[in-house]
């Protein structure tokens, strides 16, 4: 690397304030080489810094498996395995020996990729296990998805079994106690031991050594879980918690500070902690990161933040959503460096990352052309000279057969891609959106024909239905051309067809419909609660997608004062009530609104406050899949899978759906009137 690059990287990547003295010694002695640099015209000189170690993290989080994790998860193999193993100088030895492969969390959800388990290996997520442990994960920190299935399930994908070895690396936490769940209680092991000892164990903290040298790992998990997921008596701390109160995130702070202090202070030898975050919003993770102390790195997660240089080369239509890394300074004033990728296998992060003598990270060694975030597309595999791991081959290859047989089965037709984007579901109305809160009315009609209102959630939606694509040579997401799914002839799957494995795939977790009464009072209360976490550079699932209802809304205004309009529709969209007008409730406010919405709102997830009377569950809790009625039997009946299969089945077998998708400034269910005017009545 020439003079000028190196000064360049270190203009760009220092910060005074992250210099202690011994450092500020050395940029002295840099300043000295820059002048003789710049006067005498040196071609090479080298940034000098005491180095103690260097270290290379690979890490990643929200693996999250699901259809495209058929190719991805294999391609990922292969680019974390030619980064751990690269030998640039042809020595014979990696670049970077001391190596660590480390996960935020999330690394499974309910999807069709896990569920194929089931029939391929004898229980639900162990190809997802199976992978992480080929991957060669040394410890992985509990996301909220882990939990969707309940505890039951947990512990069975950690415990080994006769033709299922469990885990082979511990899942952390500080924050959750599990002695309080009966599932997990006897997974839990004590803290700070080595992680290569207690494969298929729950831990606070672990230590991994890395060619002789300690580091301690730490895990966290986002505080709102019982909200989000399904964590049985799991004890979540702290017990109350907003993200917007300074107050909240301090108290998580400290009880992640002591188990940070705890173990430091048994193991003093250990100079450099790790702590797996996944607290869903990358902003969380950036407030802790200024309130710790002994804390070097931070691996974000739940956030699905694309982090990268401009010197990293993303998959096409991607855009980075900051500088990789996040650098902060500590609460005991070193500096702190926050990671984080997009999930479900797209990207392997990777920090190398000098430490100093007494275990701080030096900034200006973190070289951009190094670290960042790697491609896991085809592009990506070839730049790094990648092969795929021979057992991940393996194992997708046979998750593969089981899937493709979904995708025969046909349920509807669409001439239009389906947006189930995360960043769109959770931020504005989508087609996709509009179609799932349509069928599931549709179905609750059925069961009672005064109910008028859909609602349910936009992080219930995980994946689009259709593909996209863009003109050859082009890597601009403008250029985004966005198609209906496409042709499987394996599978004998026509192009512009919804099948079971479309439809599986986008609603991976298959909640159940429950009706519900609200009245006026009690229904502006739920659509308030569900514009209220939105704001700047947010995508909180529990952001609405409805039918049989409009409304408008200001994002800028205080949460719990932001709808402006509402007013009751039917399927032609001729107003049957007005609820809201000019921010204030019109009519009867005891009125009352029959409503469909998923069990899990209904049950307070994602912090929604539905009443509790007059509650009915349209699922079934038989799993006897001979009783289950109508073309869709692969799911159970009134189950949001069901819903959509038997709607598309219903209503657009023949003739295609064509409802395209629109701008948040088209949008007519729910207006954001940060972009458009409120055109609700």
């Amino acid at each position: 690397m020439s003079f000028f690059d190196q000064k360049s990287r270190f203009i760009s990547k220092f910060n005074s304030r992250y210099l202690s003295a011994s450092q500020l010694s050395w940029l002295i002695i840099f300043s000295i080489f820059l002048f003789i640099g710049t006067t005498v015209g040196v071609a090479q000189v080298k940034i000098p810094y005491k180095s103690g170690f260097t270290l290379q993290l690979l890490h990643t989080s929200d693996q999250e498996a699901g259809v495209p994790a058929l190719k991805d998860a294999p391609n990922f193999s292969a680019v974390l395995n030619a980064l751990k193993n690269q030998d640039a100088n042809h020595d014979g030895k990696p670049d970077y020996p001391n190596t660590l492969i480390l996960s935020s969390g999330d690394a499974y959800i309910p999807s069709p990729f896990l569920f194929a388990s089931d029939t391929v290996f004898g229980g639900q997520g162990r190809g997802d296990i199976l992978i992480l442990n080929a991957l060669g994960f040394g410890a992985i920190a509990f996301g909220n998805h882990e939990f969707d299935l309940g505890t039951a399930v947990v512990a069975d994908l950690l415990r080994a079994k006769e033709n299922y070895p469990g885990t082979k690396f511990p899942y952390l936490s500080t924050n959750l106690d599990f002695s309080t769940d009966k599932n997990l209680a006897k997974l839990v092991t004590a803290d700070g031991q080595e992680a290569s000892k207690i494969p298929h164990k729950i831990a606070r903290n672990t230590i991994i050594t890395v060619n002789g040298e300690k580091i301690a790992v730490i895990g966290a998990t986002t505080p709102t879980l019982a909200t989000i997921s399904s964590p049985g008596s799991v004890t979540v701390l702290p017990k109350e918690f907003n993200d917007h109160d300074a107050a909240d995130i301090a108290a998580l702070a400290a009880e992640i500070q002591t188990s940070v202090d705890t173990l430091l202070t048994k193991n003093p030898e250990i100079n450099k902690v790790i702590l797996l975050a996944h607290m869903q919003q990358i902003a969380i993770e950036q407030k802790l990161a200024e309130l710790l102390k002994g804390v070097d790195i931070i691996v974000a997660g739940g956030s699905n933040t694309l982090l990268a240089d401009k010197t990293d080369r993303l998959r096409v239509g991607d855009k980075s959503a900051g500088t990789y890394p996040i650098l902060k300074k500590a609460a005991d004033g070193n500096p702190i460096a926050i990671v984080n990728t997009d999930g479900n296998y797209r990207y392997v992060g990777r920090l190398v990352v000098n430490f100093d003598a007494n275990g701080v990270i030096i900034p200006f060694s973190i070289d951009s052309k190094i670290s960042g975030a790697y491609a896991t597309d085809s592009q990506g595999v070839a730049a790094v000279g990648g092969k795929p791991d021979a057992k991940i081959v393996a194992i997708t290859e046979a998750l593969k057969k089981v899937i493709i047989a979904q995708d025969g089965q046909i349920f509807g037709k669409t001439n239009v891609f389906l947006n189930g984007w995360r960043g769109d579901v959770r931020t504005q109305e989508t087609n996709l959106g509009n179609l799932t809160a349509d069928a599931n009315l549709a179905i609750a009609k059925g069961y009672d024909p005064k109910t008028v209102i859909s609602i349910k959630n936009g992080g219930g939606i995980r994946d689009n239905i259709g593909i996209y694509s863009f003109p050859p040579g082009s890597t601009r997401s403008q250029d985004v051309i966005k198609l209906p799914p496409q042709a499987n002839p394996v599978a004998g799957k026509k192009e512009k067809e919804i099948s079971q494995l479309d439809i599986t795939n986008a609603l991976r977790f298959n909640n159940g419909l429950t009706l519900v009464t609200l009245n006026a009072i009690e229904l502006l209360a739920v659509i308030e609660h569900s514009v209220a976490a939105i704001a700047p550079g947010a995508t909180p699932g529990s952001f609405p997608q409805v039918a049989g209802l409009a409304f408008s809304f200001d994002p800028d205004l205080p949460a719990g004062k932001r709808v402006k309009s509402l007013a009751i529709k039917d399927k032609k969209g001729k107003i049957i009530d007005v609820v809201v007008k000019n921010a204030e409730l019109v009519g009867d406010h005891h009125r009352i609104f029959r409503t469909v919405t998923l069990n899990f709102l209904a049950s307070g997830g994602d912090g929604y406050p539905f009443p509790k009377r007059e509650r009915v569950d349209l699922t079934s809790k038989d799993t006897d899949k001979s009783k289950h009625t109508g073309l869709a039997t692969f799911a159970a009946d009134g189950s949001e899978q069901d819903a959509l299969a038997e709607y598309l089945a219903a209503n657009f077998k023949q003739i295609p759906f064509a409802q395209e998708d629109v701008s948040p400034t088209a949008d007519t269910r729910i207006q954001n009137l940060k972009f458009r005017k409120d055109m609700v009545f």
